[in-house]
């Protein structure tokens, strides 16, 4: 079976390049190799027989000229949020002309398609609703869990309108040319060859400013460091990935909500206890009381579905997920620094 992985040197899809080579899969990645760090997954993919073809997502020529995939996992995007304030350009020529892209690659082959997708897809406004702001001031109580049903009415970030627009066009590309689909719209991954850097999310960001002893802010909400996210293991994200391929011809043109859930959601504060014990350092963390109104307070999933329809489920906790992420960045420490 041949698959491509768009944007296979970046963190998800560098990781699915290694997992899935060690099954009877030829796998081929495409990244333009423009971040930081891909030149580091690179090599490492290419440690196991995964060639990459340095290719821009944006230029469908290229695109089109590839030889014909079974598979197309697409997981290139720009994912910073905040950017996606200041990138508009970037961040929706990536991020959407980019599925769009793919989308035709796929028409044309008649290959099998799965995205990576976001939980940012909801809206801001509604998901706020779910907590009220006093009690973000103490522990928050973990009530609320959000599945596929969720409201997607409402501003969501530039970035999260350009991946539910990306979902709307794998929707419509399916019902026109019979394109076979599956879409999971992930809450925060994290683990091995994340660098640490602040577009790469917190978990990995708090694991490397506690590395080398920097200081960290609890940014929003007052900054008292009580916002809760679920994390999932790119392990976990993996495993289930390649249940997906194997079991396409019965479960396709589904939907799926996929992170931690609510065994595996953690606060800042939480977070930095964790670090605090793997790495023997304590920093000094601050407040910063204003909010970004591209911030959210509270996501936990609900991962009824996906569990249901194949058995699966996270099988690394919090703690594990920190461990390894931990333990991978201090092995790498002195190559990876290059990378800020």
């Amino acid at each position: 079976m041949n698959i491509l992985i768009t944007g296979g040197c970046g963190f998800v899809g560098a990781n699915l390049c290694i997992s899935l080579s060690k099954y009877n899969y030829k796998i081929v990645s495409i990244d333009n190799l423009s971040k930081k760090g891909s030149r580091y997954n690179l090599k490492l993919i290419s440690e196991f027989k995964v060639k990459n073809l340095k290719i821009d997502i944006k230029d469908y020529k290229k695109i089109d000229n590839l030889p014909k995939f079974d598979f197309i996992i697409h997981c290139c995007a720009e994912p910073a949020v905040e950017i996606s304030k200041n990138q508009i350009d970037k961040v929706v020529n990536t991020n959407l002309i980019g599925t769009i892209n793919i989308l035709k690659k796929v028409k044309k082959d008649k290959s099998k398609i799965i995205f990576i997708s976001s939980s940012r897809v909801y809206p801001i406004d509604k998901i706020n609703d779910v907590i009220k702001k006093k009690d973000l001031k103490k522990k928050i109580k973990i009530n609320k869990t959000f599945n596929e049903n969720f409201s997607l009415l409402g501003p969501k970030t530039i970035y999260g309108v350009t991946k539910l627009a990306s979902e709307m066009f794998i929707q419509e590309f399916s019902y026109a040319f019979n394109i076979k689909f599956i879409i999971n719209r992930c809450a925060v991954i994290s683990g091995p060859l994340q660098f640490g850097k602040q577009d790469q999310g917190f978990v990995s960001l708090w694991i490397w400013r506690h590395l080398i002893k920097n200081k960290l802010s609890y940014i929003g909400y007052g900054g008292h460091g009580n916002q809760i996210r679920d994390v999932l293991h790119i392990y976990d994200l993996c495993d289930l990935i390649n249940l997906q391929i194997k079991k396409f011809n019965i479960i396709n043109n589904e939907l799926f909500t996929i992170g931690g859930s609510k065994k595996n959601s953690v606060s800042l504060k939480q977070l930095s206890e964790i670090c605090q014990k793997i790495s023997g350092e304590k920093i000094i963390i601050s407040k910063i009381i204003k909010t970004s109104n591209y911030d959210i307070p509270y996501f936990v999933t609900n991962n009824s579905k996906v569990m249901k329809k194949y058995n699966w489920k996270p099988k690394r906790n919090v703690y594990k997920i920190v461990l390894d992420t931990y333990n991978w960045i201090k092995l790498n420490k002195s190559k990876i620094k290059k990378f800020f």
